[in-house]
């Protein structure tokens, strides 16, 4: 059986470690990326099972990151959850409007961060 493939971005080093660690207990493939254009180049190289995409970032925000792939026929169907310090009414909703499947407000739980992507990749 394949690993599934999740793609970790936010422009903050801690960040991906935190959520690298977090993930430990899940046999998968983890790549990183630290901004919405490297993000999307490594979309194009393989597309990933899971997205989880900060939002306020350099060069792209995850908004804009997001809005391009459910734009894209070829990777509309991979599941987005946004990873936010934000947390207002109007940003999770400004997240769904984008096409993002999930939203998780930071500091992340660890079972909760678990269960969304569980949620979200059946089979691990």
């Amino acid at each position: 059986m394949n690993q599934p493939d999740i793609l970790l971005v936010d422009d903050h080093e801690q960040n991906l470690e935190l959520l690298e660690a977090y993930l430990e207990s899940i046999s998968s493939n983890i790549r990183l990326a630290k901004d919405g254009v490297e993000a999307l180049r490594l979309v194009e190289e393989r597309a990933p099972d899971l997205i989880l995409l900060d939002i306020m970032m350099p060069r792209l925000s995850g908004f804009q990151v997001c809005r391009r792939l459910k734009g894209d026929p070829k990777t509309k169907a991979i599941p987005v959850i946004m990873v936010t310090a934000l947390n207002e009414v109007s940003d999770v909703e400004k997240a769904h409007d984008s096409g993002a499947d999930d939203f998780l407000s930071k500091p992340i739980k660890k079972e909760e961060l678990l269960a969304r992507v569980r949620l979200h990749l059946p089979k691990v």
